[in-house]
């Protein structure tokens, strides 16, 4: 769990989407953590996302916020970014003097399954992945994973909202049968299709998710995950168990989804940056924010 908010006069400021409307408040969806760090003094600054979602627009998306004749560190908290985009995010505020907390580095490692399976490839379904969207490569990753269920995904996200036409896959040795899947998926992804297909062996759970934030290494705060809010997790939950390998990527700020597979195993069902990991509506924004109080320090301290 959380640790009690203190006050934290480190130098360090958190960056918030601003409302699209009122450019000059957060975005209702932040608002909560942009009030929780103000008031234990963590300096609250507004980014225009829209512009960060547009080529060339990270300079215009910073534009409010003033150069600093000293180092500033800082953390995101908003809506998810692809890491072209983090780029030039991070460029644009390395120009004010302000540097994240996750490098770039870092973002990718955590946001991109490619980056996070293989320190974790002990307590998550096989996976296989392509580069690109071409059919013979998914044909190929098919045959590599072997024959029977699989989910299908991309580098950062899956369609289960649309589980039998876009997300699972019955056999992937049904070639024809998989690349359907695999097509309706890319046609839904659109221009947000990132990397490659992923194709992950199907493991039957048996709980809701739970979604866990760790900072170096270190699990802070567990909650539902934000798909069920109101499903707390299971007593028995020990994200401890995992922890050696989550230390294993070495990474500041993450958020880690578990849910327990039939035979009783406790399973990594996603690894996400947590500055753009969605907070359920039951985690107070008081208790994340002592945590991401905890990843600041850890750079400034």
């Amino acid at each position: 769990m959380a640790r009690p908010l203190g006050r934290h006069d480190l130098g360090v400021m958190l960056l918030i989407p601003a409302d699209v409307v009122h450019p000059r408040r957060p975005d209702a969806h932040f608002a909560d953590e942009a009030r929780a760090a103000r008031e234990v003094g963590v300096e609250v600054a507004l980014v225009d996302h829209d512009a960060l979602a547009t080529s060339g627009g990270a300079e215009r998306a910073v534009a409010r916020l003033p150069e600093s004749a000293t180092r500033r560190v800082a953390v995101y908290r908003g809506w998810m970014l692809h890491s072209e985009q983090y780029a030039a995010f991070a460029e644009a505020l390395a120009q004010r003097n302000i540097v994240l907390r996750t490098s770039l580095e870092q973002y990718r490692r955590a946001h991109e399954l490619p980056g996070w399976y293989s320190a974790l490839a002990d307590v998550t379904p096989s996976t296989v992945w392509t580069r690109g969207d071409g059919r013979d490569d998914f044909t190929r990753a098919c045959a590599d994973l072997g024959p029977g269920p699989a989910v299908l995904r991309d580098y950062t996200k899956s369609m289960k909202h649309y589980w039998h036409e876009a997300a699972f896959i019955p056999e992937v040795a049904d070639t024809a049968g998989a690349w359907a899947v695999a097509s309706r998926f890319r046609q839904l992804r659109g221009d947000d299709f990132t990397g490659g297909f992923v194709v992950r062996r199907f493991e039957k759970f048996v709980s809701a998710e739970a979604r866990t934030w760790w900072v170096n290494g270190v699990c802070r705060l567990v909650g539902p995950h934000p798909d069920t809010p109101d499903d707390d997790p299971p007593a028995d939950l020990a994200p401890a168990t995992i922890a050696p390998v989550v230390a294993a990527l070495q990474l500041p700020f993450v958020a880690v989804d578990l849910a327990r597979r039939a035979d009783g195993a406790w399973r990594v069902v996603e690894v996400g940056d947590g500055q753009v990991s969605d907070r359920p509506t039951t985690i107070s924004a008081d208790d994340l924010l002592a945590t991401i109080a905890d990843s600041i320090g850890a750079e400034s301290g």
